[in-house]
């Protein structure tokens, strides 16, 4: 009876043994996957998504009804309450590795206080704008964790959370703390509390308050980071009550005086790991007499970058047996590391090495990571013959030596055997990248970028996970072996001179996340392979000269795609169908010079967190679809240079998001809008960049666009726009302005002289009148460009411009403007010395039309070249300001039809930049001065039209302007390219011609003696040889008489020489005398 209960009892045990582990499994054994949320839960984080911008969409996967699958949450595997909500991107993430994201708002919601089971919250890295801690966090009583670093916090640390008995960690890194009066409940208040960080709150010994120098003891803190804070004087005692203290960072704290540094060591004898970057410690500190190596002997992880320690390595190292990590980097060490075999992480970067052979790199067997950057080595890496017997087996897997290196990458390298990680970037690296690198098995991440490496792309193994070759030259073809290198996650062969097809053996790399190809010589199709990369987040095929077309297929599983380029292959079409529903949602797409089919891309209308959107020169015609009209803002989208017509009223005017966009944006010049100005433009207030240019717009501008108050740049030229400009057209942060060719009239709105950084000034081509403003020169010192071109100005060229001095384009012509040239304009410093061009954004390729050499040219990608005055087509009087010829800088000057007298500067040849120059259709007297044949760049001239005399100068660059209409209109100019010769006065033409046809006479005679006198010569030549080498080559009696003189005359000389010797004492030697 008593077997059968015992064997009952062992039924029923394991039958709820089965069922608590049937119970476990299905509870935990997928996550949280058979676990849902409360729904009180749910919806307040949903709250909390609302309250927040989201420019990346960490929070996208936020949908459904079971909280607990959302990323960044963790929820209990039996309750189903969260745990546990990260916000912060870890590093190396997927989403976060093309780009740095983060959450951001005025404050946090209160909403997250409804996670009353919170055990763990992290909202580091976000940004809540300056706004205080949230007090509701001290309701969040059995929070372990607490992470609220680089998040834009300031102000007090809330009471509340000295009630967070169980927290053990506390992270308020940069969190602005400054004057808060309760840090001690950090300390005092937290029972539990192990981990503190408090490093850049801007805290001072005041802020440290009354427990400075507490006896109370602090058993359980053991790590304590207060960094890059303003502690200065002696060392706060209560750092010797912390008796468990194994981390500090006390970096930026003043060590330098007195003792501090050995009395830090000897007051926490626990400490494993010390930071004390930037503390001012020199040699002297690590040489003390009073230093007692004994204090170090727990230090195991010692960081002392950015201090004073040069010269020699201390010797203070190597007998620390502990030692295992070394940070010295950023110091002026200059001499060899000594052997220490425990250190296994070394990092001298920033120091001055000069050979790297100093550094340890073939002689510390055991070092594992090595980092020794910034260093300028003088000579190459080779691997020293003596190491080689020193160390039979390396340890190294870290290899850190960007901005330092120099020659080639050695071949030795492949020595390393265990090496997981290469940074050789930024290091004028030549030649070819060794065999030996891909060979090495462990490697994991090879980075080679910004070099002038050359040669093909060598075969590598397959742990690779990342390899990094940009901005090389190297050459050949992207070898098919790359698709067996199957670990690897980011491919970047950006910026080289690749040749031939993309291989379709990419389409293995089922790993990769990245793949830039931007940049190349690469040609043929792209192949349908990479539609099978299902965990691609970024794809670069820009600047290449693919052709062929983009479908679907090449899209089928890039579900995790964010960031999509091909732009600038002009043979390559995008052609897909209209009723396509992508499997991605991307955040930046770039299909500009390339060729879209079947018009306006209708599955954008899809595509919800789109922040940058360039379809320029894509060939698309017709009008902005309506469903554009709802969709969110786009920050930045260009539409510019295609043939879009109707009105702008189907801007995205949806939902406003990603505010984070650095450089918010709206091309849409070079196309055929009309209408007006949309009011919907009004609400984008976060734009820096609007054109809307080349279009053909009509009405007024909009009063609303004065809410833009960010804009930087606003071009709205070549339109049909109208009325006078308005006077909030001046918003003070502008920097370019055009306005040019439309029909704006008036007079220019003196708020315009607020604009303090103004830099392009283009009302050019309008109908625009009064006179040119005093404040344009007064106020506008930034101006390097004003164009007031072709307009109704009148009066005089204010000589407040004389003041603009980094004016390098001066364009009024095409108005009335009477009175002389102010000569101050002579000291516009710009166009005087070589001083650089004033001009910003100018990478923006932003087109200003200027007439150079004759014609209508339009500078874009050249404009901070351009030099040039135009004052042409007024009615300028008086002469030409000698000071003018001391702009140096001038391309272009331009002084034709006006009414300008007198002579032309004698030293005109001293603007030694002119291409083009233009003093037609004025009265200038006098002769054209030679020193302008000095102007060697001078390829357009115009002097037509005034009453020039003379000669026309010849010689140099004058030669090659042979066109005689450049002198047309000046009846006493002469010589050549013109007809008429030049005569010398009084002189009669008939006189002129007897003594031209006399110079020719003279001339035929001259050449008759040329040839006489080469024809004596050669009569003489044949007489005198024939008449001495024939007799003796027919006469033998008469050669040997001659080589008989030859020979007596020989041995006499001889004799004289030797008697001359005798005479002068010299012994001669008997043989040499019968010799003789």
């Amino acid at each position: 009876m008593g077997n059968l209960r015992g064997l009952g009892l062992h039924l029923i045990f394991i039958c709820a043994f089965l069922f608590a582990g049937a119970t476990y499994t299905t509870c935990l054994g997928d996550g949280n996957a058979s676990v849902i949320c409360s729904e009180k839960e749910r919806l307040a984080l949903l709250k909390f998504k609302e309250s927040v911008e989201d420019p990346c969409g960490m929070l996208s996967s936020w949908v459904g009804h079971d909280c607990c699958l959302w990323k960044g949450i963790h929820c209990d595997g039996v309750t189903g309450k969260v745990e546990s909500l990260q916000l912060r991107e870890s590093p190396g993430s997927e989403e976060g590795y093309a780009e740095a994201c983060y959450l951001g708002g005025n404050e946090v919601d209160s909403s997250l206080s409804e996670l009353r089971h919170l055990k763990h919250l992290d909202l580091s890295g976000t940004d809540f704008r300056g706004s205080r801690i949230p007090e509701f966090i001290g309701s969040l009583k059995q929070l372990s964790y607490l992470n609220l670093s680089y998040a834009g916090f300031q102000g007090i640390i809330p009471p509340h959370i000295g009630n967070i008995s169980n927290l053990k960690v506390l992270d308020l890194s940069s969190v602005q703390l400054l004057g808060a009066q309760n840090m001690d409940m950090l300390f005092y208040r937290l029972p539990s509390l192990k981990e503190l960080s408090l490093s850049y709150c801007g805290l001072s010994n005041g802020d440290l308050g009354p427990f400075l120098n507490s006896s109370r003891i602090l058993p359980n803190i053991r790590h304590l980071d207060l960094g890059g804070n303003s502690f200065e004087g002696p060392l706060p005692g209560f750092f010797k009550n912390m008796s468990s203290l194994t981390f500090l960072d006390l970096s930026m704290f003043d060590l330098s005086l007195g003792s501090n540094f050995a009395k830090l060591l000897y007051m926490i004898p626990s400490l494993s790991e010390l930071h004390l970057s930037g503390c001012g410690l020199d040699k002297t500190h690590l040489s003390s007499p009073r230093l007692n190596i004994s204090t170090f002997s727990n230090i195991q992880h010692l960081g002392l970058s950015q201090n004073s320690i040069e010269g020699v390595f201390p010797s203070v190292f190597t007998n620390m047996s502990s030692l295992r990590v070394l940070d010295l980097s950023w110091n002026m060490l200059n001499s060899s590391v000594p052997i220490m075999p425990n250190l296994i992480d070394l990092d001298l970067s920033g120091n001055n090495y000069k050979q790297i052979e100093d550094v340890g790199i073939w002689r510390q067997c055991h070092l594992k990571r090595l980092h020794a950057s910034n260093n300028h080595f003088e000579i190459e890496m080779i691997e020293s013959q003596n190491n080689i017997s020193q160390c039979s087996h390396y340890a190294l897997e870290w290899l850190v030596l960007s901005e330092c290196s120099n020659g080639t990458v050695p071949d030795a390298i492949g020595r390393l055997a265990n090496l997981r990680v290469i940074f050789l970037q930024n290091s004028r690296l030549t030649g070819r990248i060794p065999e030996s690198l891909g060979r090495l098995r462990y490697l994991q991440s090879l980075d080679l970028s910004n070099n002038q490496l050359t040669g093909p792309i060598p075969t590598f193994l397959g742990k690779l996970s990342k390899l990094d070759l940009s901005f090389n030259q190297l050459k050949g073809s992207i070898p098919e072996s790359l698709g067996n290198v199957a670990a690897l996650k980011h491919l970047d062969l950006s910026s080289n001179r690749l040749t031939g097809p993309i291989p379709a053996s990419i389409g293995r790399l089922v790993s990769l996340q990245s793949l830039s190809l931007g940049s190349n010589l690469l040609n043929g199709t792209i192949p349908v392979q990479t539609g099978q990369l299902a965990k691609l987040l970024s794809l670069d095929f820009s600047n290449n000269s693919l052709e062929g077309v983009v479908s679907e297929a090449h899209f089928a599983n890039l579900s995790m795609l964010k960031y999509f380029d091909t732009s600038s292959n002009p043979k390559l079409t995008f052609n897909v169908s209209r009723d396509w529903i992508p499997p991605f949602q991307l955040v930046s797409l770039d299909l500009s010079s390339c060729n879209i089919a079947n018009g306006f891309p209708q599955w954008l209308r899809n595509q919800r967190n789109l922040r940058e959107l360039d379809l320029s020169k894509a060939t698309i015609s017709g009008q902005l679809p309506r469903w554009l009209r709802k969709m969110p803002i786009i920050p930045s989208l260009d539409l510019s240079h295609n043939n879009l017509s109707g009105p702008l009223t189907n801007l995205p005017n949806g939902e406003t998001h990603n505010k984070f966009q650095l450089f918010p944006l709206l091309f849409l010049g070079n196309n055929f809008f009309n209408e007006s100005i949309p009011r919907s433009l009004c609400r984008r207030t976060d734009l820096i960049f609007l054109d809307l240019s080349r279009n053909t717009l009509t009405g007024k501008i909009l009063n609303c666009l004065e809410n833009l108050k960010s804009l930087e740049v606003l071009i709205l030229s070549s339109n049909q726009l109208s009325d006078v400009i308005p006077s909030f057209v001046a918003l003070n942060s502008l920097v370019w302005l055009k306005l040019n060719d439309n029909n704006f009239i008036g007079e220019l709105p003196r708020e315009l002289g607020n604009l303090q950084y103004l830099n392009i000034l283009d009302v050019g081509e309008n109908k625009l009148s009064g006179t040119i403003p005093e404040w344009v020169g007064e106020n506008l010192t930034n101006l390097a460009v004003l164009r007031f071109h072709k307009n109704n100005f009148t009066g005089r060229i204010p000589k407040s411009l004389c003041k603009a001095s980094n004016l390098q384009i001066l364009d009024v012509a095409h108005n009335s403007l009477k009175g002389p040239i102010p000569p101050c304009l002579g000291e516009l410093i710009a166009m005087v010395d070589n001083s650089g061009s004033g001009l910003v954004f100018d990478f923006l390729n932003g087109n200003v039309d200027q007439v150079m050499k004759g014609v209508y040219l339009e500078y874009t990608t050249t404009l901070r070249m351009v030099f040039n005055m135009d004052l042409s087509s007024n009615q300028l009087v008086g002469e030409i300001p000698v000071e003018l010829t001391a702009l140096s800088m001038l391309v272009g000057l331009n002084l034709s039809n006006n009414h300008l007298k007198g002579y032309i500067p004698d030293n005109i040849g001293s603007m030694m930049k002119l291409e083009s120059l233009d003093l037609s259709g004025n009265e200038f007297t006098g002769a054209i001065p030679p020193s302008m044949a000095d102007l060697t760049f001078l390829s357009r001239l115009n002097l037509s039209h005034n009453n020039l005399s003379g000669r026309i100068p010849t010689g140099r660059q004058l030669q090659t302007l042979t066109d005689p209409s450049i002198y047309e209109g000046n009846k006493d100019l002469c010589g050549p390219p013109l007809p008429n010769s030049c005569t010398i006065p009084g002189e009669h033409p008939t006189t002129t011609t007897t003594t031209t046809t006399k110079k020719k006479l003279e001339a035929a005679d001259e050449k008759t003696k040329v040839w006489l006198f080469y024809a004596d010569i050669i009569c003489g030549f044949a007489t005198g040889f024939w008449g001495i080498i024939g007799v003796l080559l027919f006469k033998k009696q008469w050669r040997w008489n001659l080589f008989m003189f030859a020979q007596k005359m020989m041995e006499m000389i001889k004799c004289q020489y030797f008697i001359n010797l005798t005479g002068f004492g010299v012994f001669i030697p008997d043989h040499i005398v019968r010799l003789v």
